[in-house]
């Protein structure tokens, strides 16, 4: 938890429901020379519930894609099952930035709602929570810096949006968002009867169903891009005999069966 008002209100919620199973798990990512506070204040608030504190430091080096690698960084010393106090508004945020980088249904369907309790919960419920039971949660200075595209969306693009429709869009996005989830799950699910390496199957597969299956079977730290997948399968077509698709790996056709290599260890 971040020591802001969502990860706060969750924490409250979650000791309500098992008061005896609780561990508040906070990372310092030493981005601000004051981050050691947000981590002293996670510890006061795990002693005032009665439960269990855990402290992660992780070092991020400067440069591009700041959030996109401090997330990746915190993902990797959380608990694979941890509990993350995602929003509707969070929900509304997340589907914008990823549909403007140009991303189809999963871009759509946003985070997905496993391991996030909360996600049908608006920002003002978890002020009101942390209000409710007398809590001050942090307040990151981060959060306002414009330099961050979500903050932007936050603050600029939604009030816009809102204004434009005359309405509070979050719900409705979110509700798009878990429609899109859905179909989302299905398509993996059907996706995951067929045999990628198997260059025939694969190449007669219905596309989209071909695109998830690849996407599935190079998954990594990240998903490959949509150009990496088109090339996949025009290996599986016989359109070419092998492509790179990203971290020293490669997709080669042997006959009718297609390899993925490790190129690095050759």
């Amino acid at each position: 938890m971040s020591g802001g008002t969502d990860s706060t209100a969750l924490a409250i919620l979650a000791t309500i429901v098992a008061p005896d199973a609780v561990e508040l798990h906070h990372v310092d990512h030493g981005l601000r020379g004051d981050s050691h506070l947000d981590a002293e204040a996670v510890r006061a608030l795990a002693d005032r519930l009665q439960a269990v504190c855990v402290v992660h430091e992780v070092e991020i080096a400067p440069g591009s894609n700041l959030e996109a690698r401090a997330r990746t960084a915190r993902y990797r010393v959380l608990p694979e099952n941890v509990l993350t106090a995602h929003t509707v508004d969070d929900q509304a945020e997340t589907v914008l930035l990823q549909l403007f980088r140009g991303g189809g249904l999963d871009a759509l369907a946003g985070v997905r709602p496993q391991n996030r309790p909360i996600l049908a919960l608006r920002r003002s419920d978890t002020v009101a929570v942390c209000e409710t039971f007398g809590v001050t949660p942090c307040e990151d200075p981060s959060n306002r810096d414009p330099r961050h595209r979500r903050n932007r969306v936050r603050h600029e693009l939604l009030g816009s949006i809102n204004e434009i429709f005359q309405r509070d869009v979050s719900p409705l996005l979110s509700r798009a968002a878990a429609l899109a989830g859905e179909e989302r799950d299905l398509l993996d699910e059907l996706a995951s009867h067929i045999d990628v390496t198997d260059a025939v199957g694969l190449a007669s597969a219905p596309v989209p169903l071909a695109r998830r299956a690849v996407r599935a079977w190079l998954r990594g730290a990240h998903p490959p891009d949509s150009s990496t997948v088109e090339r996949v399968l025009a290996v599986a077509r016989g359109d070419r005999r092998a492509t790179e698709v990203g971290g020293s790996r490669r997709v080669e056709r042997s006959g009718q069966r297609l390899r993925l290599i490790d190129s690095g260890s050759r």
